[in-house]
């Protein structure tokens, strides 16, 4: 680790730790801050095809314009440096516009709002920040349906496309599990308890529908939109309705493991560890994860770097949930996730990379596979904080 790097750490810190995590950690604080210089205002939308190392942009508003600014918030916790805070303030006004546009309202609030408004009031205490973050808990709120019991993911787009109205209506899928830490950080500073029950509903609706009884997932799960009742399970973004998607699969493992320490509740800790159980059995003596679990066996098929990445923080996270040899177990899993992460999809010692992890698979039907994501960059930094014993985020 060079000077710089190693100035981000204490050194009992470092020896407490994994010196390969702390030496990467450094590395990733390190080209965060190079970053800035190139992006500006700008937030990460993809890599370039083709396994690029430079960044396509978000052009506004986009779900996953929020992992930047947590990337930069978990920067300024570490090292101090107002370089970093300054940068996730300076995007306030994104978020806002968010808040007053109703068409970029969906289930990915959470993504957008913890990384960037819960981060900078837990960070800095800025009231405003606060109050950005419970406006848009209430929004999120708003999206469950009583009638079935879930958050309505996507928004129909009204008369105007048909076709997508009928896909969205009455639709949950597995990416929300993650979302759900928006409504327990409000319940918790409010103590208002409709964000809880909303929260509780959601994870409960996902604990019967998404996940399968062998520990499997759908990724989304469709429901009558005017009567609630259950119709079926089919996936988005997965190899078929009936596979399992490995990063929807990774959002339920990390957002259980989540509602579990947000809450106490035994129920959640009992579905993260089923899904721990699975994951483990259907990853063999692979590191990186493929990006869906049910693909055929012949023909060489594509990783998902970010799958990865979610899977070893929500891993680490399980980890200190528990006790004793299951501890043990899911940390020692975690690690080798992360280790996979390291000796294959690691950026940071590229000086042309602009992001931190390669092999990332965004949506593999529309040819978005192997190249850079920010939900996985950010969720790599996560797991390499929780390897070295951190334990405090803005989920």
């Amino acid at each position: 680790m060079d000077s710089k790097s190693s100035s981000y750490f204490a050194s009992d810190e470092i020896a407490a730790g994994n010196a390969a995590y702390a030496d990467a950690l450094g590395r990733v604080v390190d080209r965060t801050r190079e970053l800035l210089l190139v992006a500006g205002l700008r937030n990460p939308r993809i890599g370039e095809a083709g396994g690029g190392t430079r960044w396509v942009w978000c052009e506004g508003y986009d779900w996953v314009m929020g992992f930047f600014s947590g990337q930069l918030w978990l920067s300024f916790q570490l090292s101090g440096d107002p370089v970093f805070s300054g940068a996730a303030r300076a995007r306030r006004a994104q978020f806002q516009w968010v808040l007053d546009n109703r068409r970029a309202q969906d289930h990915d609030l959470g993504f957008l709002f913890s990384l960037h408004s819960v981060a900078d009031w837990r960070m800095t205490g800025d009231p405003a920040a606060r109050e950005m973050a419970l406006a848009a808990a209430r929004i999120l709120m708003s999206r469950f349906r009583e009638e079935g019991g879930y958050i309505q993911a996507w928004s129909p787009s009204g008369p105007d496309d048909r076709a997508r109205s009928k896909f969205a209506n009455g639709r949950m899928i597995a990416d929300t599990m993650q979302n759900l830490a928006l409504l327990h950080w409000a319940h918790r500073e409010t103590g208002r308890q409709d964000f809880r029950e909303v929260a509780d509903g959601h994870a409960a609706t996902t604990a019967r529908y998404l996940l399968r009884e062998d520990g499997t997932s759908f990724h989304t799960y469709v429901f009558d939109p005017a009567t609630g009742e259950p119709l079926r399970g089919e996936t988005h973004q997965g190899y078929a309705d009936e596979s399992c998607w490995s990063r929807g699969q990774a959002w339920l493992l990390h957002g259980f493991a989540q509602c579990h320490a947000a809450t106490g509740a035994a129920e959640w800790l009992d579905a993260a560890r089923k899904v721990a159980h699975r994951t483990e059995a259907l990853m063999g003596e692979s590191a990186v994860p493929v990006w869906d679990f049910a693909l055929p066996a012949d023909g060489t098929h594509p990783v998902d770097s970010s799958a990865g990445a979610v899977m070893a923080a929500g891993l680490l996270l399980l980890a200190s949930l528990t006790e004793g040899d299951e501890a043990a177990r899911w940390r020692a899993f975690g690690e080798r996730c992360l280790d996979g992460l390291l000796a294959s999809c690691d950026l940071t010692g590229d000086p042309t990379a602009q992001g931190l992890l390669a092999h990332g698979a965004a949506f593999v039907h529309s040819g978005r596979s192997d190249t850079m994501l920010p939900y996985g960059d950010y969720y790599f930094m996560e797991a390499l904080m929780r390897a070295q014993g951190h334990a405090d985020f803005f989920w």
